[in-house]
């Protein structure tokens, strides 16, 4: 199948996908999962080979980057001892049981590695996905494990198939030097790449130019850090969390205004693409297991995804009691989550695109030249324990969260409303102070003073929950009636248009105009 069939199939796959997710009120994931396995019943698909550089080098560093931009840098200093035990050590003994289960089930020790270290990290992209009627902090916390935890379960990776092809001599300090370079090394160079990031974007003027630094920032550090064999995983997400902190005071709001417009965009294709071919891969592998192999490759599924949980769950709760019992100062009771709390965080330790990048990086030969032992069956088992968390995880989930009764989660309404008012009480303070600055006129000023005191009342009215207030009331009008005169106006250049008084580059400008108005004023709405 040529390049251009496959990628209109795919998006049509992803457009019936979501559509179907949403008219049901499924998860997408599991709706995609089902499409793509639908999509590689097709005779040409059949024949598609998905290579895991595509999500390694192509889809990883775009989503990698975007969950770190979006990611609260204030909650993962918080949580930073539990996240970097869940990235790291949760990730070394889940590959352990994984590789004790897939020995006993007859698999040679390096090739059970192999499998152990695909499956254990959790994936960022489901977790993005599937998690987010979560409070914030168990968000932060999934979504910062599942960005940290695949530089672990890489080296893990490359430790067991290095010594499975004779590449690789296990000792304890080429075991800590791999770690060493994993993650020194990609730290390293994702703070370099955001440092050329930061000082280009403050040069560039153009909004296009600089959002093209904006999307060459992930590529370019996975690339060098892959270079030197560091962690490319942690390059792109320190050179995003970087970047979030210093972004707000360094680009410029056309350049955000663009990126924002592009960036949920892209992640959103690339997501469902990626749930699509987990569903294609799926049915590839199944295809090249015989009848034996496929029983003993179906109950390896159901053996390790019951491991993955049960090592999950047995790590959540023993680390708490244990942290408990070292640190008792204060501030880490302020940071203790109920049982059930922690039963949503276990069942929310999705799989998804990373571990089958990892299974399909396994080797076709070894040294000797001879066929590496059980690839097909760590793919298949691999795909099939995706699709187990994916589906069988993503639905219990809902109902999970509704037995954990966690609190609802109001801190980010409570903040966003304490920053509204300060900047605009503040606002106000300045406002004669800049106005003798600028020289401006008095009846400007004035009117720019009722127009941001009405917009106090609003926010202050907002906060005190008053549905009924006047200021809410007045607000709601002022917008309702703005919103129909800029229906009007564009209707009116439309027919302006139509009738050959101005050309389709006036309408295009004025349209732009009344579509950033629009678009705000609609926000100010639902803000309310």
């Amino acid at each position: 199948m040529i390049g251009l069939e496959l990628v209109v199939l795919l998006g049509v796959a992803v457009l019936v996908g979501q559509f179907v997710a949403q008219r049901l009120g499924v998860a997408p994931p599991v709706v995609l999962l089902v499409v793509g396995a639908l999509v590689g019943l097709v005779p040409a698909v059949r024949q598609t080979q998905l290579p895991p550089e595509v999500v390694l080098l192509l889809f990883l560093p775009v989503l990698l980057y975007w969950e770190s931009l979006t990611t609260s840098m204030r909650e993962i200093r918080t949580n930073l001892r539990g996240i970097t035990l869940l990235s790291t050590v949760l990730v070394i003994l889940t590959a352990w049981a994984v590789a004790v289960a897939g020995h006993a089930l007859g698999l040679p020790w390096g090739p059970a590695w192999a499998l152990g270290a695909a499956v254990a990290p959790t994936d960022a992209t489901a977790v993005g996905v599937l998690a987010r009627s979560l409070p914030r902090r168990q968000v932060t916390v999934l979504r910062a494990e599942s960005l940290v935890n695949d530089g672990t379960a890489l080296v893990i990776f490359g430790l067991a198939v290095g010594l499975t092809v004779g590449e690789e001599h296990l000792t304890l300090p080429h075991v800590g030097a791999l770690f060493l370079l994993a993650y020194g090394g990609g730290a390293a160079i994702g703070v370099a790449v955001a440092w050329i990031n930061m000082n280009l974007r403050r040069r560039l003027d153009d909004p296009l130019l600089g959002n093209l630094v904006m999307i060459l920032a992930p590529f370019t550090a996975y690339l060098l850090a892959e270079l030197i064999h560091a962690s490319g995983v942690l390059a792109v997400v320190v050179s995003g969390l970087i970047m979030a902190q210093v972004a707000p005071s360094l680009i410029r709001a056309e350049h955000r205004r663009q990126a924002l417009a592009f960036w949920p965009l892209l992640t959103f294709i690339i997501n469902g693409t990626l749930f699509v071919l987990v569903g294609v891969e799926l049915q590839y592998a199944l295809r090249h297991l015989n009848g034996s192999d496929l029983q003993n490759a179906l109950i390896a599924i159901g053996v390790v995804s019951v491991v993955l949980i049960a090592v999950r769950f047995v790590f959540l709760f023993v680390s708490a009691y244990l942290i408990r019992a070292i640190d008792r100062r204060p501030q880490q009771r302020e940071l203790r989550i109920s049982h059930r709390a922690r039963v949503v965080s276990g069942l929310a330790g999705f799989r998804g695109a990373v571990s089958l990048a990892v299974a399909l990086s396994v080797p076709e030969t070894l040294d000797s030249g001879a066929p590496f032992p059980d690839r097909a069956f760590i793919v298949f088992v691999t795909s099939g324990v995706i699709v187990v968390t994916l589906v069988v995880q993503g639905l219990l989930l809902p109902g999970v969260v509704r037995w954990a009764r966690l609190p609802r989660d109001t801190s980010v309404d409570e903040e966003e409303i304490l920053a509204d008012t300060t900047a605009t009480e503040e606002a106000v303070q300045a406002l004669p102070r800049l106005a003798e600055e600028l020289g401006t006129t008095p009846k400007v000023t004035e009117w720019l003073r009722q127009e941001y005191e009405a917009h106090l009342a609003t926010v202050r009215a907002r906060g005190a929950g008053s549905d009924g207030d006047p200021a809410l009331l007045h607000n709601r009008h002022y917008t309702e009636l703005r919103l129909a005169l800029i229906a009007h106006k564009r209707a009116t250049v439309v027919r302006l248009r139509d009738e050959r008084h101005i050309d389709d580059t006036v309408l295009r400008r004025l349209q732009a105009a009344l579509d950033n108005e629009e678009v705000r004023l609609a926000g100010r709405e639902q803000a309310e």
